[in-house]
């Protein structure tokens, strides 16, 4: 019984690791971009996301054929997590371009855990723990200090962006927010009907890598312009989106999505500190605590229960019960 608390525990544990990885893999995204401003947003999102979904659905191929009748079971659950991934680089990337990069991945990472906890609580009637609400204030608490750190720091001249097209960059990044959470489920649901991680994963993206393979024919001529924004083009197709959902799907494994989301608010937290490292930017006090507050949020998500000591208190007290009445009649009385 020790034992096997011990190894949910454990593998609950390894599941978070895989998230919080994914999303500092993720969070390389946007200093990333900045080395191919001439790539517009569509582009960046159909080549990172297409790309990766399609090498995802090559390296699994073989446990997709193995476990194609149980996908087939599932294909309504297949074909919402697919539209979602083609939909959410699309929303994603777009909201960052017209609210700035601060807004936009504040408002996409932080509605998802909402969203995520919301579908959930209807499709699958799970309660929402504590623990998951008071780590879910911390880490919303600290994206939006983040968000507002971030937004002080903005242009008021001539680059400044309209009221109009931060109102557009906020409702797309509710819809990124939606459907990272949509395929997020999708995933945690195959791979809680016995699919492996791997042809779930690879099945839910590559049929969505798929679907965004017109998006970048149409918008990816610039990748190709310079060896620079074919670089960028690679590096996010094979690092944050290959690389990266293969650790979330992992991750997805042993921890619920609602979780899973809400671990990912690791992501703008890197983004920041990777903007004032590479980019050069400057974080002000307040972004430093909104770093601060979502690292606390990670520390109370990740943080291993009690669970582990009750079954050796238990075991502790048969053992003096043992001793005190060798013939166990005192623990027989009790169950009886």
């Amino acid at each position: 019984m020790t034992r096997a608390a011990g190894h949910a525990v454990g593998t609950t544990g390894g599941g978070a690791v895989c998230v919080l990885l994914a999303s500092v893999l993720w969070g390389t995204t946007g200093t990333a971009a900045t080395f191919a401003p001439d790539v517009g947003p569509l582009a960046i999102g159909a080549v990172a996301m297409g790309l990766g979904g399609l090498l995802q659905a090559l390296i699994a191929a073989p446990r997709i054929r193995r476990e194609a009748p149980r996908l087939r079971a599932h294909k309504g659950v297949v074909l919402l997590g697919a539209l979602s991934v083609g939909a959410y680089p699309l929303a994603f990337y777009s909201s960052m371009h017209l609210a700035g990069v601060a807004v936009g991945t504040v408002v996409s990472i932080g509605s998802a855990p909402l969203a995520s906890a919301l579908i959930e609580r209807v499709v699958d009637g799970r309660r929402l723990t504590r623990r998951w609400m008071i780590g879910a204030a911390l880490g919303l608490s600290g994206t939006v200090l983040l968000c507002a750190a971030e937004a002080a720091g903005a242009p008021d001249g001539p680059g400044a962006r309209s009221a109009g097209q931060t109102v557009l960059g906020v409702g797309l990044g509710l819809v990124a927010g939606l459907t990272y959470a949509l395929y997020s489920w999708a995933a945690h649901r195959l791979i809680s009907r016995g699919i492996t991680s791997g042809a779930a994963m690879g099945t839910v993206f590559g049929i969505g890598g798929l679907l965004l393979m017109p998006v970048l024919l149409v918008t990816g001529s610039p990748l190709l312009a310079s060896w620079s924004n074919a670089a960028v083009g690679i590096y996010m197709a094979l690092v944050p989106m290959f690389a990266g959902y293969v650790l979330f799907g992992w991750g997805l494994a042993h921890v619920p999505a609602s979780t899973a989301t809400t671990l990912s608010l690791l992501e703008p937290a890197v983004a920041a500190v990777l903007a004032v490292l590479v980019v050069g930017e400057r974080l002000p006090l307040l972004g430093w605590t909104g770093i601060a507050l979502v690292v606390g949020c990670l520390a109370v998500l990740t943080m291993p229960t009690r669970a582990t000591a009750r079954p050796r208190a238990t075991t502790a007290e048969v053992h003096g019960a043992a001793h005190t009445d060798p013939a166990g009649l005192a623990g027989h009385s009790g169950n009886s």
